[in-house]
């Protein structure tokens, strides 16, 4: 009871108080020191030599005292002391020794022998240390004396983030930590400050020693996370990781800053790094478009084509908090030289667009803007397609006359052999772009035409992911409507990337086209370029579900475990959905200068045919004649048949 009482007594300390306790026991110290320093060299405490060297003892208080006052070793925070403080105490005794030394021979005062000044600033340094690395221990201990449980954790990664994230820990008073696991044999069977490093197969044996498991590789790749993971979770563990490298070295988190592993951290491939000779070109210093600017995919492109630095970046978004959002994103992005032009309206709005090419010079259009979700445009066609073909049109033909440079169409993989409004919407506006494009090389226009297709993207709306992590969040169940569906997967950010490195090859395609011979000349006499971004592996739906439950240390209820926290419920495919992707319909895709970017030539329609079949669409959807504009969609896309789509516009499942 005493030493407790002493404890927090010793706690509710002011800082004066503390700074006055270090300098009383230094003051015991040193008279210490002095005498075990001639005890240890003559092998007798007290000797004619210790009496003759009495003055040592006043002038050690009287320089060693004003010595560590002044050179402020009464400054820093006890509980945090660590080697550079030792260091810094090193120093500062060595100084008192030799002061005292030349203090003893100024005064030709009795000089103790040489070797007891070497075990006297040993002894100063070894006490003066010791004292305030025991009170840190001591203080720390009482500072974080758990009012409950610790929670026990291991740490995978024994390298510099581990160490300082066991740190951390033990500051904050949280967490035990039990053991490391590391990958590297040169380090198993050691250990740090005493906790012991194994290999990570260790973890079936000695699963009941922690309740969590930390990550601590800042610059792991996507596939060795998504590898350690799969590991992980048939053990049943909570995962959780530190943030990344860029994170922390920007100070936007700390390396205790704890968080669980996305879906997203895993799905997908490791980051290529984009050539840089692909980026900027047709952009840096030019007036650049993008069409709803608000949605992911366009939002997105505005971040990265203001990192290029162009003259003037123009948002059109017909959605007013979607575009006030991303202006206000981006104004505080803003670069010097460069304006930002934000246009509240529909890309399908003629006037509006051809006013904005004209007046504000635009040289390039990302036309991002489209209707995306399947069941909402298969319910509501006629919108579907003055969206997405209509608004493609307006803006070519705007891009025409007002002298554009070129025109990127971003289209999907949808519009591969489509069964659904929203997939064959999209391949008519990917016609209608080869059409323009065909027509500008008849006419000599500069303008290039192109278009990209991708697959789905991490984090847009109406992604499964944002949908499972509702559902998981609401308790269940998850709804999948197939168990077999499968499904390409890319981040935003890679997606956008790979759009403006596809643009930079379409612009560059004329100037290669004598060099590369035959292959380019047929491509340039069609007029237009059709690339694919390769997508990566493709992921199975529920696979993805599954492991989004046990990333939220939840586990999932089916038959093998019918306790289980989150159910699983297949509901069937929806009108117009498709068990997998392809981005691919009758043509073969060919390299480019970049990895991950394909180019294909694919079926087309001349001019001459579409656009009389492009006009009675219009007059369809203006008439708002359902019928009449499918059979026309149906004509132009043949693979298209409109079986689930009735009079009325209504699907059978939403």
């Amino acid at each position: 009871m005493p030493i407790r009482v002493l404890t927090n007594q010793l706690l509710r300390f002011t800082p004066v108080q503390r700074r006055l306790l270090l300098i009383a026991v230094d003051a015991l110290l040193l008279p210490l020191a002095v005498w075990l320093s001639f005890w240890l060299r003559l092998a007798h405490p007290f000797t004619s030599n210790f009496e003759q060297g009495l003055w040592l003892l006043p002038a050690a208080w009287l320089i060693g005292l004003p010595l560590y006052t002044f050179s402020g070793q009464y400054k820093g925070l006890t509980r945090y002391v660590g080697s550079r403080a030792l260091y810094n105490l090193a120093l500062r005794n060595g100084l008192l020794v030799l002061l005292l030394f030349a203090c003893g021979a100024l005064l030709r005062l009795p000089l103790p022998p040489r070797s007891s000044w070497l075990l006297l600033w040993l002894l100063l340094t070894g006490f003066t240390g010791a004292v305030r690395f025991g009170l840190r221990d001591l203080l720390l201990s009482l500072q974080n004396k758990p009012t409950h449980a610790l929670t026990r954790v291991a740490i995978y990664g024994a390298g510099a983030a581990g160490v300082q994230l066991a740190a951390a820990l033990r500051l904050a008073g949280s967490h035990s930590v039990e053991l490391f696991l590391d990958d590297s044999p040169d380090l198993w069977r050691r250990n740090i400050n005493g906790v012991p490093i194994y290999p990570p197969q260790i973890l079936r044996e000695r699963r009941a020693d922690f309740n969590q498991l930390l990550i601590a590789i800042p610059s792991l790749s996507r596939s060795r996370r998504r590898k350690i993971v799969d590991d992980l979770q048939e053990f049943g563990i909570p995962v959780l990781q530190v943030p990344s490298v860029e994170e922390i070295t920007s100070g936007r988190a700390r390396i205790d800053a704890l968080r669980p592993i996305s879906i997203e951290e895993l799905l997908g491939r490791d980051v290529v790094p984009p050539r840089s000779q692909l980026l900027g070109p047709g952009i840096r210093a030019a007036v650049v478009c993008v069409t709803g600017a608000g949605g992911s995919i366009g939002s997105e492109l505005c971040r990265q084509i203001l990192k290029l630095s162009p003259s003037r970046l123009v948002l059109i978004e017909r959605s007013e908090p979607s575009l006030y959002a991303i202006h206000q994103e981006l104004s505080a992005l803003l670069l010097d030289g460069v304006e930002l032009v934000p246009v509240l309206g529909s890309a399908a709005d003629p006037a509006l667009v051809q006013r904005c090419f004209a007046e504000q010079g635009v040289e390039v259009v990302f036309h991002a803007a489209a209707y995306k979700h399947v069941p909402l445009v298969e319910a509501n066609p006629l919108a579907g397609l003055a969206n997405n073909v209509l608004g493609t049109r307006v803006i070519c033909h705007a891009a025409r006359l007002c002298g554009l440079q070129q025109v990127v169409l971003i289209s999907t993989d949808k519009a591969v052999r489509p069964t659904n409004v929203m997939g064959a919407s999209k391949r008519v506006a990917e016609l209608l772009v080869e059409g323009f494009a065909q027509q500008a090389l008849s006419l000599g226009s500069p303008c290039r035409f192109a278009m990209v297709r991708f697959g789905n993207v991490l984090g847009s709306s109406g992604s499964v992911v944002p949908l499972f992590r509702r559902q998981i969040a609401a308790g269940g169940p998850i709804t999948l409507t197939h168990p077999e569906i499968i499904r390409y997967f890319m981040t935003i950010p890679e997606a956008a990337q790979l759009v403006l490195q596809a643009a930079a090859l379409s612009k560059g395609q004329t100037a290669d086209s004598t060099a590369n011979g035959g292959a380019e000349e047929s491509r340039a006499a069609k007029g237009s370029d059709l690339f694919l971004l390769d997508m990566g592996e493709p992921v199975r739906i529920k696979h993805l579900a599954e492991q989004m439950v046990r990333l939220s240390g939840l586990s999932v209820r089916d038959s093998s475990n019918p306790g289980g926290d989150i159910e699983i419920v297949c509901t069937g495919l929806r009108p117009g959905e498709k068990l997998f992707e392809e981005l691919l319909i009758d043509a073969e895709s060919e390299a480019t200068d970049h990895p991950l970017i394909y180019r294909a030539r694919e079926r087309s329609v001349l001019p001459d045919q579409l656009w009389p079949q492009l006009d009675a669409l219009e007059a369809a959807i203006a008439a708002q004649d359902v019928g009449a504009a499918l059979a026309v969609l149906s004509a132009l896309v043949p693979e298209w048949q409109p079986s689930a789509v009735g009079a009325d516009g209504a699907v059978g499942a939403s």
